[in-house]
């Protein structure tokens, strides 16, 4: 606030901004000992006492599961709080590693025996299928032989006849 005329103001910006926030926090004041004196700050002190008891029946439930949560045995066993002397309980992490490498070693191991099972099973169908793929082969030419026909036809009572026309070589 800058003053308009030329007169000497002998208050200062700073002075008449401290005069300003001191009258406001007066305000303030004569209104909040008003609200008091009328009964409506009891409600709202009730009502934050309530809310303050509430955060702190919240905080302790929080603790208490918390506190479940590391009394339950998985939790002790994974954190290595079971163990009671200090020096175990420093490796203690080292020693999850090992069992954690070992379980995974393990679970490797019958996954690759599983898929070998699984290989040999294919094979074994494959050379199956080959056995029988020759054995249909034999047969189909057992069947398609010129004396396999010429019988066939013999059996259902024709005869085999030459072609009329004689063979022509194709040449390439």
């Amino acid at each position: 606030m800058i003053p308009h005329n030329d007169e000497f103001n002998p208050q200062t910006e700073e002075d008449l901004r401290r005069l300003e926030e001191d009258e406001e926090f007066r305000r303030r004041v004569r209104q909040e000992v008003r609200r008091i004196q009328s009964g409506d700050a009891d409600e709202d002190i009730e009502r934050d006492i309530a809310e303050e008891q509430s955060e702190r029946e919240e905080a302790e439930a929080a603790e208490e599961r918390e506190r479940k949560r590391r009394s339950a045995l998985t939790w002790q066993i994974f954190s290595g709080s079971i163990l009671t002397s200090r020096h175990v309980a420093g490796n203690y992490h080292y020693l999850v590693v090992i069992a954690v490498m070992c379980l995974l070693s393990i679970m490797v191991m019958f996954w690759s025996l599983y898929t070998d099972s699984r290989y040999s099973r294919m094979e074994r169908d494959v050379q199956l299928l080959r056995e029988r793929s020759i054995r249909l082969q034999e047969e189909l030419y057992r069947k398609t032989t010129h004396q396999a026909i010429r019988e066939e036809l013999a059996r259902r009572g024709m005869d085999l006849q030459d072609p009329k026309t004689t063979k022509a070589v194709v040449e390439d």
